[in-house]
């Protein structure tokens, strides 16, 4: 072992209790840690980081996604799903009504689900006000489910058409039944990397408010990374400190999911998805420098779900929930076409690994339920 490697995992094997800032990484080691450590090496040092937070235990939700629209102001480079607003059905365009939302809750019994997880395009005519008649809408229908809604982009578009601020649009969304944010928007924070890829989509520094702000009203998120396409390393290390210095002010954060773009129907299409070796690499690096976001999130229909599952010997805690085949972004850019697990589906994976499934809420509070997913 190299001298630079014993010394990084003489500090990494500081007690978790220890002052962060003497046991933290910093963004030269971060770099370091892309470009010259072994991937086995990698792999070690963050599975006794993930063990060191949670023992064998691997965690999942009964979740589904509604996205209501794929219409949207902006025209992400590497956005598969995406659809001027201006496109109707025969582009491949769709507006859902809160009719079809309703039909779909209809398919499952009360209590079934835990969460549902509400991402889309940003559709120009909808601000605040959209945003909490859904809220209410989805209360009424089921009061107990928790509401995982809205990127930090959609609601800063919000604010903006309301005319208001974003603390405001924040706390009217909680109030309506908002739980808490999903990770998405966030792409890649450095400028150039960012314009170049989406172009006029709110800036780094919003995003990083949108998500500050909620934490402020007592509203928890997740957040994310884009990886794989014209980034540098040095791009993905400061994106991760910037989301660690953001938690160490607020705590707010509850997962971090590394998410790897793919190259299917996009205008980017001509670069080369990341290897799975670089996905596992990718996310033993999240776990060894985001000491202080507790959970890494494995999104299986990204990563489909062998990958996912070894995903879990390489620092990953959680592989996100059942879904039941409610989402195309990712299947629009080459994903799995249509993604749905059972409960059991999802823990006998847990188990192949040697883990113990664990089913969460949204707050990554353990349930104990006998309710499980119908057979898909």
């Amino acid at each position: 072992m190299s001298s630079r490697l014993a010394q990084l995992e003489e500090k990494l094997a500081q007690p978790l209790s220890a002052e962060l800032s003497s046991r933290r990484l910093n963004f030269e080691e971060g770099v370091y840690l892309y470009t010259e450590a072994p991937t086995d090496w990698l792999k070690i040092q963050a599975n006794k980081q993930r063990e060191m937070r949670h023992g064998q235990k691997s965690f999942y939700n009964r979740n589904i996604h509604f996205e209501p629209t794929n219409k949207c102001v902006y025209a992400c480079k590497f956005c598969a799903f995406y659809r001027k607003p201006t496109a109707n059905e025969a582009d491949g365009a769709w507006d859902y009504s809160f009719e079809n939302l309703a039909e779909t809750l209809s398919r499952y019994p009360q209590n079934q689900l835990t969460e549902i997880h509400i991402t889309g395009g940003v559709h120009p005519e909808r601000g605040v006000e959209y945003g909490e008649k859904l809220c209410r809408f989805i209360k009424e229908l089921r009061p107990h489910i928790h509401i995982k809604a809205f990127t930090a982009v959609e609601i800063s578009f919000f604010a903006r058409k309301s005319g208001c601020s974003i603390s405001e649009a924040l706390a009217r969304l909680r109030d309506a039944g908002l739980g808490s944010l999903p990770g998405g928007g966030a792409e890649i924070f450095d400028p150039e990397i960012r314009r170049k890829i989406a172009g006029a989509k709110a800036p780094a520094h919003q995003w990083l408010e949108v998500h500050e702000c909620a934490h402020h009203l007592g509203i928890a998120s997740n957040a994310t990374i884009l990886y794989g396409h014209i980034e540098q390393y040095s791009h993905r290390v400061s994106h991760m400190l910037q989301l660690r210095e953001l938690q160490d002010k607020t705590s707010g954060f509850n997962a971090f999911i590394p998410l790897r773009y793919r190259n299917e129907n996009n205008a980017l299409s001509g670069f080369p998805e990341a290897s799975p070796e670089e996905d596992l690499r990718n996310y033993a690096i999240s776990r060894l420098l985001l000491d202080n976001i507790p959970h890494l999130k494995a999104y299986w229909v990204m990563l489909g779900l062998e990958l996912a599952a070894e995903s879990m010997d390489y620092g990953v805690d959680d592989l996100d929930g059942t879904v039941d085949d409610s989402t195309k972004i990712y299947s629009m850019a080459g994903g799995i076409e249509h993604p749905g697990l059972n409960s059991a589906g999802l823990e006998q994976l847990i188990r192949k690994r040697n883990r113990e499934p664990i089913e969460r809420d949204s707050l990554y509070q353990p349930i104990l339920s006998n309710v499980k997913l119908l057979p898909n």
